[in-house]
This record gives structure tokens, sequence and C-alpha cells, in this order.
């Protein structure tokens, strides 16, 4: 689905989160950041690996990594599911797509013999530069950290 590969310059990203904050690549410069595209908060899949990513929290902070997931939910949504699962990273509220499209990840799908376009479910693992380091396209929900941090 997206182009973007290891070794790529990540796009610089502007979005919001469920606080109204706004988060650019820029801010992360010096850490490694963790952006992972969800399709929709509060779902089975997207909490799985919401609650994957925040029981290792600790792991990633000690390894210098920001998390960052990113959906086309509204901030509301958004910051239910953040109060819902104690989520401890912030959530972008990408209605328009602009951060999901910039990253390839809006596309065709298909369940239950049904097509549509929607987010396709991707992390990105950028370095302290700005270069992206991994595109995990195989997202395993329920060990999610162990895929980033192996």
């Amino acid at each position: 689905m997206t182009t973007l590969k290891k070794g790529d310059k990540a796009p610089n990203f502007t979005g919001l989160d469920q606080d109204g904050n706004t988060h650019t690549l820029e801010n992360y410069k010096g850490k490694k950041l963790v952006v992972f595209f969800y399709p929709k908060a509060s779902t089975p899949g997207c909490t799985a690996e919401a609650c994957d990513l925040r029981d290792n929290y600790e792991r990633f902070q000690a390894n210098n990594y920001a998390i960052l997931g990113v959906s086309a939910d509204s901030a509301k949504r958004q910051a239910n599911f953040i109060v819902k699962n104690e989520l401890p990273f912030p959530l972008l509220a990408d209605e328009d797509k602009s951060v999901i499209e910039a990253f390839g990840v809006w596309g065709p799908k298909k369940f239950m013999g049904k097509e549509y376009d929607g987010i396709h479910r991707t992390t990105f693992v950028i370095d302290e530069n700005g270069i992206i380091d991994e595109v995990i396209e195989k997202v395993k929900t329920k060990a999610h950290a162990e895929q980033i941090l192996k």
C-alpha cells in the first residue's frame, strides 16, 4: 500500500491530537518515533494493538521512543479511547486524512467480501533524524511491541 520504505525521509506531518495539541515530525527530533496507523478507535483489533503498546510503554521510553497513534476518528472519539484504555501516548484525530495520506496508508480494502476505502493498519518506526527505520505492514495486534522492540 504505502510507497514509503526503510531509508526514506519520513513525511513532515502536522496533526492535532485528542486535546487539540499540534504534533509535527520536528517535535520528535532526537527521539525514535513509532507512528502507528489504525482503522478505528475502540474496535477489538485496534484496542488490542494500542493496549499492547501501552503495556510496553516503559520499555519504549527506556529505549528513547515516543509513540503516536493515528486514525481518522474525531478528537472526542480518540479522547474516549485514551481514557477507556489508559493510553499514555497521544492519538492524532486525522479527520481530513492529511497525515494518513502523507504516509500512504489510505486505500482500497476488503472485509467480508465488501470493498471500500480505509486505513491500512501500518506502523512506521522513524529514527532520531526523521528517517524511516522500519515499515511494519503485517501488524500483530497482540504482540506489536515485540515487532518493534525485537
